[in-house]
């Protein structure tokens, strides 16, 4: 019996993710009994990166205009510098982003991915890290910004690069396995009223 089992997660990634950034928080998920599917504004496959270098592709579960949010119980999204970039510019990706903090459902984010959650409007008032050069971006949208490994808020979840991502991924699977979180709600501020 794995501690997920019968959890759904979402991976919202777009073209451009750091691939170990998707892999392995996915192959812990899994391993803790979740079911995961990608779910990306495109069809078909999306192309994974290592730093600068294209990585390997992966199949797309899920394309975003047919994924339900209200289907899963957690979001997981990973970072790179061009996915979050993509999503954070797709209304739709923010909207779904929206969905998990609206309802109190956990959410992980790693490196740049903390982008999508500025643009969604989540991140005031939270405590959060990332990737340090987005850290300004993070404080001006009225996050509190800490360089921390991992950082656990109310359900939210992030850190802030590939090395931290045991941390990360233990945090992840604690925060998924507890479900909704009556302050992730709370937290979720001004811009998510529907």
């Amino acid at each position: 019996m794995g501690k997920l089992d019968g959890k759904k997660v979402a991976i919202l990634v777009a073209d451009g993710f750091e691939q170990v950034e998707m892999t392995k928080p996915r192959q812990a998920l899994e391993e803790a009994g979740a079911e995961t599917k990608i779910v990306s504004p495109k069809s078909g496959q999306i192309q994974g990166m290592n730093h600068a270098n294209k990585g390997d592709k992966f199949e797309v579960d899920i394309p975003l205009d047919e994924a339900r949010p209200e289907e899963f119980d957690a979001l997981m999204i990973p970072g790179g510098l061009m996915n979050p970039d993509e999503l954070r510019a797709t209304p739709d990706a923010l909207e779904f982003t929206r969905h998990f903090f609206r309802e109190g459902k956990p959410v992980a984010a790693i490196c740049h991915a903390p982008w999508v959650l500025i643009d969604a409007g989540v991140v005031r008032g939270r405590k959060l890290t990332s990737w340090e050069r987005i850290q300004t971006d993070v404080k001006n949208a009225g996050g509190n910004w800490v360089n921390e490994e991992v950082v656990v808020d109310n359900g939210l979840v992030t850190s802030r690069k590939p090395d931290d991502i045991p941390a990360f991924n233990k945090k992840m699977i604690e925060e998924f396995c507890e479900g909704k979180h009556a302050r992730q709600t709370q937290f979720a501020g001004a811009g998510l009223e529907t």
